[in-house]
C-alpha cells in the first residue's frame, strides 16, 4: 500500500466517492489504475510515456479521459458516464466539490464481469449464435465508422511492426525466444513486401476506418445487449485500422483460448455480412501482428513498479 501513489491510496477509501460504496477494489493495467466501487468504475490514467502513448501531464490525462468517453460511447453509450475531476481541498482529496484539480478519472457504470467473453468462454457459454450477433454488430459499426486516409496503408503497417520489434528487443530471452523473435520479424517483413499492393489498394478503397482498436475477449460483454468497451483513445495510429486488422484481433484471441472453431465461424459470418472476401488474405498476418502486440503489452508490465 505505501508504495502506491498518494492519489491511488486516497481512491481506495470509500469515503472519497459521492456514492459512498461499501468497498473499493483496485485493478491495474499497464496504463491505468481501475477502482471498482460497487455499481461504478473509476479509471485513473498512469503518468506514463511509452512513446506511442503519453499521459505524463495533467492536461494530457484530462484530454484523453474526454476522448475515452467520447469514443467508447459509439459502442456502449450506457456504460460511459463522463469525466470526473479529482480535487484537493482543505480536508484532503475529493471527487465531490471544488478545489485544485490534481487529476481526472473516467466514470463508468459497472458491467457484469461474469458476462465478459473471456469468462463466458472459460465456462463453455459462448455459442456460434452469439458470435453471429457480434459479427453483425461489428459490420454495422464499421460501415458507420468514418473512413480515414493516411493510415492502414503499407507505410503505417510497416512502421507499427518495426516499432513493435524495437520496443521488445530487450525482452528477448525473457518473454519470447530469440528464434521466435527472428522468425516473426522475417515473416512480417516478407509478407508486407509481397503484398504491398493489397495493403495500398484496401487503403484507397476505404477499408481503413476509425475502429475500436483493442477488440479482444475481455472487452466484450454479453448482457441485455452487447457492450464493446475500452477502445484505443490514446493514439489514432492504433485505432485507424483496416477492418481486417480489427477482426483478426478477436479471431486471434479465440484461437489463443483454444477455440479455432468459433474463430472461423466468427470470421466467416463477418465476411458474409460485409462482403469483404479479401479480408481472409490478410487474416493470418494480422493475427500474428495482434498476438505480438499482446505479448508486448504483457512484457511492459514487467517494468511497472506497481
Amino acid at each position: 500500500m505505501s508504495a502506491l501513489p498518494e492519489v491511488v491510496r486516497a481512491l481506495l477509501s470509500p469515503a472519497i466517492y459521492p456514492e459512498r460504496p461499501k468497498k473499493v477494489e483496485l485493478l491495474q493495467t499497464q496504463i491505468s489504475f481501475i477502482f471498482l466501487a460497487d455499481d461504478f468504475v473509476y479509471k485513473l490514467k498512469k503518468p506514463v510515456d511509452f512513446g506511442f502513448l503519453d499521459f505524463t501531464t495533467l492536461e494530457k490525462r484530462g484530454f484523453f479521459c474526454q476522448q475515452e468517453v467520447k469514443l467508447n460511447r459509439r459502442l456502449c453509450p450506457e456504460i460511459y458516464l463522463g469525466v470526473v475531476p479529482l480535487v484537493r481541498k482543505k480536508g484532503g482529496l475529493s471527487l465531490d466539490g471544488r478545489g485544485e484539480v490534481v487529476d481526472y478519472l473516467v466514470k463508468m457504470r459497472r458491467h457484469p464481469q461474469e458476462r465478459t467473453m473471456d469468462r463466458l468462454l472459460k465456462r463453455g457459454q459462448v455459442s456460434p449464435r452469439m458470435l453471429e450477433r457480434l459479427a453483425k454488430r461489428l459490420v454495422d459499426f464499421h460501415r458507420q465508422a468514418r473512413a480515414v486516409s493516411g493510415f492502414g496503408d503499407l507505410k503505417t503497417c510497416r512502421f507499427n511492426a518495426e516499432e513493435n520489434f524495437t520496443q521488445t528487443e530487450k525482452y528477448v530471452g525473457l518473454t519470447l525466444t530469440l528464434s521466435c523473435f527472428e522468425r516473426i520479424k522475417s515473416y512480417t517483413r516478407s509478407f508486407l513486401e509481397k503484398n504491398a499492393e493489397l495493403f495500398e489498394r484496401r487503403a484507397r478503397e476505404g477499408r481503413v476506418r476509425d475502429c475500436h482498436g483493442d477488440l479482444h475477449l475481455a472487452h466484450i460483454c454479453f448482457t441485455n445487449g452487447i457492450y464493446i468497451f475500452d477502445c484505443i483513445e490514446f493514439n489514432e495510429r492504433f485505432r485507424y485500422l483496416d477492418v481486417a486488422n480489427e477482426i483478426a484481433f478477436l479471431a486471434m484471441d479465440l484461437d489463443y483460448h483454444g477455440r479455432p472453431d468459433l474463430s472461423k465461424h466468427f470470421v466467416q459470418h463477418y465476411v458474409n455480412l460485409s462482403g469483404d472476401r479479401e479480408l481472409e488474405k490478410l487474416l493470418n498476418f494480422y493475427k500474428c501482428y495482434r498476438a505480438y502486440v499482446r505479448g508486448k503489452v504483457e512484457s511492459f508490465k514487467l517494468d511497472d513498479p506497481h
